[in-house]
């Protein structure tokens, strides 16, 4: 009780103190697939940015040897023991007391410890593979959001990006495989320690390593980037559809934004416990959206899921345009991307690329993306780098929860528009504080060719109703009852009202960009 009370002051903080901060990792790790366990040591270079007794990190589910913890400071070469380790399972931090006060400067921290390949899907954890029909161990890891910690020691938080250089220990049979390319393996008996090369800076939660047994296919894109796809024993097979997929999306986004692949190899492994279906429209959607990451989410930090489920939409359409996978309109994805987080910040993108236009958005996107590489950005980072004002637009909707549920009423030669927004409490509510600014397209169009023109001519904020004069065209589709007819209190998300075609017409959605 009394050593809670003292370190209450780091208790219950949404983030860590920032007296000191990770600059490189240096992890030695050693792996028993079969008992289930592992051990490490970590050495972390750190800044002392602020005079202080403390060093407070995140760690949890581990149990620290306090014999093993040091800090060396560079500049005097002296080492010092903490006074007190502590660990706040509550909390998930390490506490680190000295007795003297740490300098501002560099040092290093040395801290070893062991813990459990856990069951739980996240951390360091076991997953089984079946090999010729026994059950075997691997060991994976899963640290998004949050759960680096769980694995070794760290400032596990997003915003906190360090470089990594780690080397595995296990038994000489088995793969080691983590985010860069071994640079080494010396075997000692039944054991192999596999060294890996140095990481560019990055998030605790992008950090991967995986042992098992494997086998894999190999490829290369146009400038040589060594792409794998790695899968049980047996199966290898089974994966040429992603291997392929990947190699292409590679090259299409490398286009696309301006920026190279910023690894050397890229690696995507099979993991049982991660079952997604198998269509190969969705192992295509799959790919392409983990892919956009390497440069939306993991290269730069922004609305990365909502951007790497556009994007992955665009690539698919690019590769298998027979698919006609709906670009335009991606409030439709099923099954693997129906969080909100996914979903809303998907429209997002498209409503701002349709509003740009997709030159300009394209030449916005490469530019935030040199601009800001391996840094953490804002949204309005964003907003910044766009050649047209936004931000205005735009944060309505990204400063809002939710999204607006937007009805459209034929009133003789006007529409009338009405804007509520669902909420937990009430299936509508009308409130003068929650406003979106919506992008509003009308179009009449034949379906041979493609619909076309949809670029979106308006913005209008409203709240409860407003009244539009309907144009030429859509009043002649309107009289002509040969050609349409109204369906009324459509809500899909996409439109509120739509007029359902006949004959060789369509009208598309009077809001044909909201979500």
């Amino acid at each position: 009780m009394e050593t809670k009370r003292k370190y209450e002051q780091f208790r219950c903080q949404s983030r860590l103190p920032k007296f000191v901060a990770p600059k490189r990792y240096d992890l030695k790790l050693k792996v028993d697939v079969v008992a289930c366990k592992f051990t490490e040591t970590v050495e972390i270079d750190v800044s002392v940015l602020a005079e202080t007794k403390f060093i407070v990190l995140n760690a949890a589910e581990l149990v620290v040897d306090n014999g093993s913890v040091w800090f060396k400071d560079r500049s005097s070469s002296k080492q010092f023991r903490p006074l007190e380790v502590e660990m706040v399972e509550e909390d998930e931090i390490m506490v680190l007391e000295f007795d003297k006060v740490l300098s501002i400067g560099d040092g290093v921290l040395g801290i070893g410890f062991e813990g459990i390949l856990n069951d739980k899907m996240k951390g360091f954890y076991r997953s089984i593979c079946d090999l010729k029909g026994e059950k075997k161990n691997m060991a994976v890891t899963q640290f998004q959001p949050a759960d680096a910690r769980r694995c070794f020691p760290c400032w596990d938080e997003p915003a906190t990006k360090a470089i990594f250089k780690i080397s595995v220990d296990v038994p000489y049979e088995l793969m080691a495989l983590s985010n860069m390319p071994v640079i080494e393996e010396n075997f000692n008996g039944h054991l192999k320690t596999v060294t890996f090369q140095e990481s560019p800076i990055m998030s605790t939660y992008l950090v991967a390593v995986i042992v098992a047994l494997f086998d894999y296919l190999e490829d290369h894109t146009s400038d040589g980037i060594k792409v794998r796809v790695y899968c049980q024993v047996g199966k290898e097979n089974q994966g040429k559809f992603a291997l392929d997929v990947a190699v292409r999306t590679l090259d299409i986004y490398k286009i696309y934004f301006g920026v190279p692949y910023p690894l050397p190899k890229l690696d995507m492994v099979a993991i049982p416990d991660f079952a997604v279906g198998a269509r190969r429209i969705m192992v295509a959607n799959t790919v392409a959206h983990e892919l956009a990451h390497q440069w939306f989410g993991n290269l730069v930090t922004m609305l990365n899921e909502g951007f790497a489920t556009w994007i992955s939409y665009l690539a698919t359409d690019t590769l298998f345009p027979e698919w006609k996978v709906e670009v335009n309109h991606v409030s439709e994805i099923e099954q693997i991307f129906d969080a909100i987080s996914y979903t809303k910040g998907a429209a997002i993108i498209q409503m701002l690329q349709s509003y740009l236009g997709p030159d300009c958005f394209q030449r916005s996107m490469a530019s935030y993306i040199r601009r800001y590489a391996c840094l953490n950005t804002k949204t309005e980072d964003l907003w910044a780098v766009l050649e047209e004002p936004v931000n205005m637009l735009m944060n309505s909707w990204t400063k809002q929860k939710g999204y607006p549920v937007v009805s459209v009423t034929v009133k003789g030669h006007k529409l009338e528009f009405e804007q509520v927004l669902p909420t937990k409490e009430k299936k509508y509510c009308h409130t003068l504080d929650a406003q979106m600014k919506l992008p509003l397209t009308e179009m009449v169009q034949t379906l041979s060719p493609e619909p076309e023109g949809t670029k979106i001519r308006s913005w209008s904020v409203f709240n409860k109703r407003i009244s539009s004069l309907v144009s030429q065209s859509l009043r002649g589709l309107l009289e002509s009852k040969s050609q349409a007819k109204p369906d009324s209190s459509t809500e899909n998300n996409s439109a509120m009202e739509r007029l359902e075609v006949k004959s060789k017409f369509l009208y598309t959605s009077f809001l044909s960009k909201l979500f």
